[in-house]
């Protein structure tokens, strides 16, 4: 194995330093925490507060939300330029990469999901699995962008392969159980989608403060490289930099929010230990809940549009628009906007509206406004890529595509909770664990598939490889539009007719919180 390229021995030391002193940080915690907590007897009810959350308790809890944008950003939104226009990668190879993690993912998931759902320890259901992740995110972020010197496209693609199946992994641990840790801080209709807005909130501030670090100083211009994102010896040290942010703030949400355990539900004392038929009855009794099925497949086809979208979105920006980093940050910041409106209006929304029509209109707004610029574009009506007025254009519809984005993931989270109290209503099981890994492994299917779907794209349409903007054969250069804008969002359009097909009212989760209250007295009666 040849030297890592772009990294210096100062480089190695920092992240040393940092992998080094995390690992010390966390085994000083968890003595303290574990000498301080005792695990109360299995409680009856479902949430760790009955009415409404505290606010400091949602800030805590979705900062874990912002480490996992920031790995995302950093592995999601780079990843795919990266190998294919830095390394020369085939992008079939460097999409089937990633799909191949997606295959681990869709048994590491759910088996995640439901080891966490039964876990009994002095730490609880989910903050176990939540400590074992930081390291390896870490450690596999960092390898991703500094690949031996020498490797051939091949050997790439298996360094590829195995450290995103690896990272991956290590990401479900935290992943999973703290989108379960969510849904189990409040049992309120309305709370829940407070929660997941702050959750939200907080996950975009990681995830566009990473990109905005990135174009403003990581990839900014040199004198060898007008456009950075073109610079080879970038990527480690972005790679640095995001890896030790993440894995400090997953540490700082965990760690924080560790004294809760005590009053969070744990595993009732009859349900059986983990077993291979225990867990396919797990899945397959999730599977048999029609609303949860909806959500699932419905999500899957929006990840195949997102997925494809995010991944060429580079690609389009630096080729298409032919954007510099500079130019591109400041999407960045208005970026921001957009979940301060879905945080700001999502909870009257669902007070006034079911969460169904909010999902569902959501989904078609970010349709249109996803896909217009280039339609627009192709019909004449979209500004010159030298025109002064392209960005604030790109902006606009930027920023709408984004708010009806947040608008659709909060009501989406904040059905999958209630989906789980109906689940727990018909098997007499709590099981956010496997539910919220749909969320999890479907994140991920956003950008499994779409590698794979942009990668064969790009060697269908033949990009070149390391080509200046301005230089591409502009029909080459239509057609990535197209994959962009029309036939990136034909499984999205498809996501709509499953979506329309969920059923779980104000109503019936009502009366679902009823009857569980109601076995919970009759329980605690038998008990006393």
């Amino acid at each position: 194995m040849g030297p890592i390229r772009g990294v210096t021995q100062s480089s190695k030391n920092d992240l040393y330093l940092a992998f080094k002193s995390s690992t010390l940080g966390f085994q000083l915690y968890k003595e303290q925490a574990v000498s301080a907590i005792d695990i109360p007897p299995a409680r009856v009810g479902t949430s760790a507060y009955p009415a409404g959350v505290p606010n400091g308790v949602k800030f805590i809890y979705g900062i874990g939300a912002a480490a996992e944008a920031i790995v995302g950003v950093a592995f999601n939104a780079f990843n795919f330029f990266f190998y294919t226009n830095i390394m020369g990668v085939p992008g079939t190879l460097a999409g089937l990469a990633i799909t191949i993690a997606l295959v681990v993912d869709a048994i590491t998931d759910p088996l995640v999901g439901t080891l966490s759902d039964r876990w009994r320890s002095r730490l609880g259901r989910r903050h176990p699995f939540m400590f074992a992740a930081p390291l390896p995110v870490m450690l596999c972020l960092f390898l991703i962008y500094s690949p031996p010197a020498g490797f051939s496209s091949f050997t790439l693609f298996l360094w590829l392969t195995g450290l995103t199946v690896i990272m991956r992994s290590a990401m479900t641990l935290f992943h999973v159980p703290h989108l379960a840790l969510g849904a189990e801080l409040s049992a309120d209709f309305t709370e829940r989608t407070r929660v997941m807005s702050i959750n939200t909130l907080l996950g975009s501030v990681g995830g566009f403060g990473t990109a905005f670090i990135a174009y403003s100083f990581v990839f900014s211009a040199t004198p060898e490289y007008s456009n950075g994102l073109l610079n080879r010896e970038a990527y480690p040290t972005f790679a640095i930099w995001a890896a030790c942010a993440g894995g400090v703030v997953m540490l700082l949400s965990t760690a924080l929010t560790l004294n809760l355990v005590p009053r969070l539900p744990q595993v009732a004392v009859d349900l059986p230990r983990l077993s291979t038929m225990e867990f396919i009855r797990d899945v397959r009794s999730a599977m048999s809940n029609r609303n949860y099925l909806m959500l699932l497949i419905g999500y899957l086809l929006l990840s195949a549009t997102l997925g494809t979208r995010d991944t060429i979105g580079l690609h389009m920006n630096t080729y298409y628009w032919e954007l510099l980093p500079e130019q591109i940050r400041y999407f960045m910041i208005f970026g921001l906007i957009a979940p301060i409106v879905g945080f700001v209006v999502v909870a009257p929304l669902h007070n006034r509206f079911e969460k169904k029509p909010v999902l569902i209109s959501g989904l078609i707004a970010l349709l249109i406004f996803a896909t217009l610029p280039v339609i627009l574009r192709i019909a004449g009506y979209f500004p010159a890529n030298n025109s002064d007025l392209l960005i604030p254009f790109l902006m606009v519809f930027y920023l709408l595509t984004l708010t009806f984005g947040v608008i659709l993931l909060i009501s989406a989270m904040s059905a999958l909770a209630d989906i789980a109290d109906e689940h727990e209503l018909n098997t007499h099981r709590r099981q956010e664990g496997i539910f919220y890994a749909a969320r999890s492994f479907f994140a991920k299917a956003s950008s499994g598939l779409g590698h794979l779907l942009a990668g064969i794209a790009i060697d269908i349409i033949d990009f070149p490889v390391g080509a200046e903007p301005g230089t591409v054969d502009p029909e080459i250069i239509f057609r990535l539009g197209l994959i962009d804008g029309p036939v990136a969002v034909v499984p999205g359009v498809i996501a709509v007719f499953f979506y329309l097909r969920y059923n779980l009212t104000r109503r019936r989760h009502t009366e679902i919180q009823a009857q569980l209250k109601a076995r919970r007295d009759r329980l605690s009666g038998g008990a006393c």
